[in-house]
């Protein structure tokens, strides 16, 4: 069943408890789209890696894969090591689509959100 699949794709941490916020937006994607397949993935520290998340997805299926960079901004890694890394995950899975999109801390919509929290918390 061919479809589309989800990397929420953090920096990682020595602290295993750093992941919650991205736990927990993985969670709330599940709950409004339960047929799409979310998996986290980190650059380091922690696992799995971009590589066991796509493969994780490709074996469920997945046909189009989407790289969401859980960054605040576009920054040195995502300029220049993360597109390496989905390159590399894309060559080994000829056929399936395997793409960047921009940091979510760009977003319209993050920082938005973001102003919100800091108005309120002020």
């Amino acid at each position: 069943m061919a479809g589309k699949g989800i990397v929420l794709f953090g920096h990682g941490a020595r602290d295993p408890e750093w992941a919650g916020p991205m736990n927990r937006v993985a969670a709330r994607m599940v709950a409004r789209a339960p047929d799409t397949p979310v998996r986290l993935a980190f650059m380091e520290f922690m696992r799995p890696t971009l590589d066991e998340a796509v493969d994780a997805l490709v074996a469920e299926g997945a046909d189009q894969v989407t790289v969401v960079p859980v960054f605040l901004a576009q920054g040195g890694h995502l300029k220049r090591d993360v597109p390496v890394l989905v390159e590399a995950a894309a060559a080994r899975h000829p056929g399936v689509s395997v793409v960047q999109v921009l940091a979510a801390g760009e977003a319209d919509g993050v920082v938005e959100a973001l102003a919100e929290y800091a108005l309120g918390v002020a």
